[in-house]
């Protein structure tokens, strides 16, 4: 299978080194603005460069693209990539609107190719085992849950993540992959409040998500944060408690009530050294080569971006934002 990178910044460098590592994989072409700059990496990884998307689209052999550019650029790549006949795997968040999300799974699906959007926490193993216990029971039925994500400055050439236009700002860059995971575990939710402080430097925002099953989650991210990465995660059920830090030496720590004498029970898990974007990248991949279902559908990316956008609405108007049914 032959695949291109769209965007050769700190993402798509990310991936062209897990596909180029794939199995069954050809990566045959990337593409950015910056010709020497993608003409730099194509030399060291023995690939064509293109400054020129089109072009690139328009090589017959390319089966696959991965669309790793600027969130505001999403729509407008993925459209051409769809009408070029080329399966896609867009990065988070699938666009800044659910309109324009809408728009784009509209377009792949008329054109008759596959759409997948890269909310790579599912493929954490952390995460993903949360997911798991909360399926089964473990902790029972779960009425709160806590997330938060602090990511530090952008650094140099990137600062359009802190550009509102260009990235959507932290709800709907760094909070959305907290907004993914929870309503994969814990279901659909019926409203969304959230506040925000923003400066030149600074983007914080706290969201608290009601669910339908009424469980509550507080969800709290920032970007430009002057400590290092941090993402943590609790959810609390009838029987226990599971929680998750990327500080902790252990990957998921869960206590549950059934002790003796009433003392809690503690499970620990060691670290897992995977590279999370390279199995995100090939279970998609694989997605496409036998038609199975993907961990995360191109209908999961747009709910994200919806309650994304309500948590916005919510900022602005002060009041709570009601999400529908259907």
């Amino acid at each position: 299978m032959k695949v291109a990178v769209i965007g050769c910044g700190k993402m798509g460098v990310t991936y062209i080194q897990a596909l180029s590592r794939m199995p069954g994989v050809e990566l045959a072409a990337i593409s950015d603005l910056r010709l020497e700059h993608a003409e730099r990496i194509a030399e060291e990884y023995g690939i064509s460069a293109y400054s020129s998307v089109d072009d690139l689209l328009a090589d017959k052999n390319i089966q696959v693209v991965c669309v790793t550019v600027p969130s505001h650029l999403h729509k407008e790549l993925v459209v051409k990539a769809a009408k070029a006949g080329k399966h896609i795997v867009c990065e988070k968040p699938l666009a800044l609107s659910p309109k324009d999300a809408e728009e784009m799974i509209l377009s792949c699906n008329e054109n008759g190719v596959q759409l997948y959007v890269a909310h790579v926490v599912r493929f954490f193993p952390a995460y993903a085992d949360i997911k798991r216990k909360i399926s089964e029971g473990v902790i029972g039925d779960v009425g709160i849950a806590h997330a938060k994500r602090m990511a530090g400055n952008p650094g140099v050439g990137r600062e359009w993540f802190l550009d509102p236009r260009l990235s959507g700002g932290v709800i709907m860059d760094v909070i959305i992959h907290d907004i993914d995971f929870m309503r994969w575990t814990l279901g659909e939710i019926s409203s969304v409040y959230a506040l925000n402080h923003r400066t030149e430097s600074l983007d914080y925002a706290s969201v608290t998500l009601r669910f339908r099953s009424g469980a509550i989650a507080n969800l709290e991210g920032c970007l430009g944060s002057p400590d290092t990465f941090t993402s943590e995660v609790e959810l609390f059920g009838k029987k226990g408690a599971i929680r998750h830090s990327n500080r902790d030496g252990i990957t998921l720590r869960a206590v549950l009530r059934e002790g003796p004498h009433g003392s809690p029970v503690v499970n620990e898990q060691s670290p897992i050294v995977h590279s999370n974007y390279w199995t995100e990248l090939n279970h998609f991949l694989e997605c496409i080569r036998t038609g199975n279902d993907p961990v995360v559908s191109a209908y999961d990316g747009l709910k994200a971006v919806e309650i994304a956008a309500a948590a916005i609405e919510s900022i602005r108007t002060g009041q709570p934002v009601s999400l529908s049914e259907s």
